[in-house]
């Protein structure tokens, strides 16, 4: 049996009809809504990544199969593998698997996607290499290029490099959509755990014109008093 086959019938085996009606609500796939048609098996992703520990060792082909699947839990079994590879890969295995993940990057194309998957490669690769392609992404007209954008830089907050999260954060400022105004704030917010006075000086200069959505999060840790100033500057 091939191996692509074989693990779709293995999806397919795992997933129920109950979780896939509660991930289509979840997810928005209704008319007019940020996940419109994606199809759900309704597998957990606890097993999505038991299978990707399975199958990690499928060829990028086999992968690039999946990831470009309609199945929103093969796309994401293909991304987990890919995280997997990514890790244990050399340096010319990750920057193919990079170049691969930002060529197909029309189907990373949900939230839960490019969180599991963008700060693991593209911030994984770009660190001591030139961010211009995070800025291209964060200037897309693809609500998800974008979000990759700053979730990418996740992996650079983790290191202690801040710069990033902050420059792409005023790019965003203005976004028109809720995903980047959480994942901004989100950001932010994990800025401020590590170094408060860096997300502090973005929010007094920016807190009055940002998303509320954004500020919301990006002051979801801090003390109630210190919240509520944000929140009342806010109006």
């Amino acid at each position: 049996m091939k191996i692509v086959p074989e693990i779709r019938a293995r999806l397919r085996k795992l997933g129920t009809k109950e979780r896939a009606k509660v991930s289509r609500r979840f997810f928005k796939t209704g008319p007019g809504e940020y996940g419109e048609g994606d199809i759900f098996l309704g597998v957990t992703v606890p097993e999505l990544r038991q299978l990707a520990a399975s199958y990690q060792a499928i060829t990028l082909r086999e992968v690039t199969q999946l990831l470009r699947s309609t199945i929103h839990e093969e796309r994401l079994l293909a991304l987990l593998i890919l995280c997997r590879t990514y890790a244990g890969g050399d340096e010319s295995a990750k920057k193919t698997i990079y170049e691969l993940y930002l060529r197909n990057s029309q189907f990373v194309n949900n939230w839960d996607l490019v969180d599991a998957s963008a700060e693991h490669i593209v911030g994984a690769f770009l660190v001591g290499k030139s961010k211009r392609p995070l800025y291209a992404l964060a200037r897309s007209s693809d609500l998800w290029e974008r979000r990759i954008a700053i979730m990418a830089t996740f992996h650079f907050i983790k290191r202690g490099a801040f710069a990033e999260t902050i420059k792409i954060a005023r790019i965003l400022l203005s976004d028109e959509e809720d995903l980047i105004h959480k994942a901004v704030g989100w950001m932010l917010r994990e800025v401020g755990k590590r170094r408060l006075e860096t997300a502090e000086r973005f929010l007094r200069k920016h807190c009055t014109t940002m998303p509320r959505t954004m500020l919301r999060y990006a002051i979801e840790r801090f003390p109630e008093p210190k919240r509520q100033r944000y929140l009342k500057e806010k109006g």
